[in-house]
């Protein structure tokens, strides 16, 4: 299966599709996931620091670069540095951790994972409890972190740079301050969350967009038990279901066209290597003009995730949560 691309500023090509790796650390059950979507014709793998398979990622990799099978720069890696290592005394050494996790001379796409920096225990990145809530760091500035990674940049240790999470103000913000300007934004966005106006900055700034949850993330609850979950399942909208039958397709499928003939690269999770073939098998078809209009315009508008173990936080991105959600502990994606 071809997948396409879009272009980066950096003149690097994103794909459209990849395999994305959230609460995945079983090292059997990623490493087949691996493999299946390897072997299936995936080449953006997706995962970062606050994952904890880096180091299973890195192995399946040595193994498909050392024996020939994949080309390192026909691979394209995208990680992100975690929300306890903004600050700028922590920044080169994490990045250094995840290649040497990942096996690799360089990360092709490395993102800030989070716009809310944290505190960490004295001698480890594990984060700083109090009360069971983690511990703002009000210190550190977005530019602050930006500036060691461009560090990274140069030295081509990071081929492109890019935030996660952040908001439109944010975003704005930071590439008016940056000297090597971001090249992608990795957010939630689904038919029931489009991001049309985040969509539209990146546009204007020739930022590239990456969808996670493109499915609305059915397993996401599992992560955080104790947190504020929206309700909401695209798979399951009738829409979805009626162009499913239509087109002879899943209704994951018709969900990862929609955004994919939008321009957006989509990144859903699965260890099933079933489910892996199928979800990449979406370049075969074309969505209608009339059909991709009916799945932009449902009717539901919820965000998916809150974001809740932040709010509070005076870098807390999203202006429409309200701030007297209940502060959960840890995980996001």
């Amino acid at each position: 299966m071809t997948v396409g691309f879009v272009p980066l500023n950096t003149g690097a090509q994103l794909p459209l599709f990849g395999l994305g790796t959230w609460q995945v650390k079983d090292e059997t059950e990623l490493t087949v996931a691996l493999r299946a979507a390897l072997d299936a014709g995936y080449r953006l793998i997706d995962t970062a620091h606050l994952y904890q398979n880096e180091h299973i990622i890195g192995n399946v990799l040595h193994e498909y670069i050392s024996s020939g099978k994949i080309k390192r720069e026909e691979l394209f890696i995208t990680s992100k540095l975690p929300f306890v290592a903004h600050a700028p005394e922590d920044v080169a050494d994490c990045v250094d951790s995840q290649l040497k996790a990942l096996q690799l001379d360089y990360i092709d796409l490395y993102l800030i994972h989070c716009p809310c920096p944290f505190k960490h225990q004295d001698g480890s990145l594990l984060p700083l409890l109090q009360d069971g809530k983690l511990v703002f760091d009000e210190v550190t500035s977005h530019m602050d972190t930006w500036k060691e990674l461009e560090k990274l940049y140069n030295a081509k240790k990071l081929r492109a740079l890019g935030v996660s999470n952040f908001s439109a103000k944010q975003l704005q913000e930071l590439y008016d301050q940056a000297t090597v300007k971001p090249s992608n934004i990795q957010v939630e966005c689904h038919i029931y969350w489009p991001q049309e106006s985040l969509r539209a900055l990146c546009k204007k700034l020739g930022v590239t967009f990456t969808a996670y949850a493109p499915l609305g993330s059915p397993g996401r609850k599992a992560a955080r038990p104790d947190g504020v979950w929206p309700e909401g399942d695209p798979l399951l909208e009738p829409v979805v279901q009626q162009l499913a039958a239509k087109y002879h397709k899943t209704a994951a499928q018709i969900l990862i066209r929609h955004l994919t003939q939008h321009g957006i690269s989509a990144i859903p999770k699965s260890i099933s290597p079933d489910r892996i073939v199928e979800n990449i098998s979406t370049f075969d078809f074309h969505l209608s003009d009339e059909d991709m209009h009916a799945l932009d315009t449902v009717p539901t508008r919820t965000r998916l995730f809150l974001f809740d173990f932040a709010v509070g936080h005076p870098l807390f991105p999203h202006d429409d949560v309200d701030t007297a959600t209940p502060r959960s502990g840890l995980r996001l994606h």
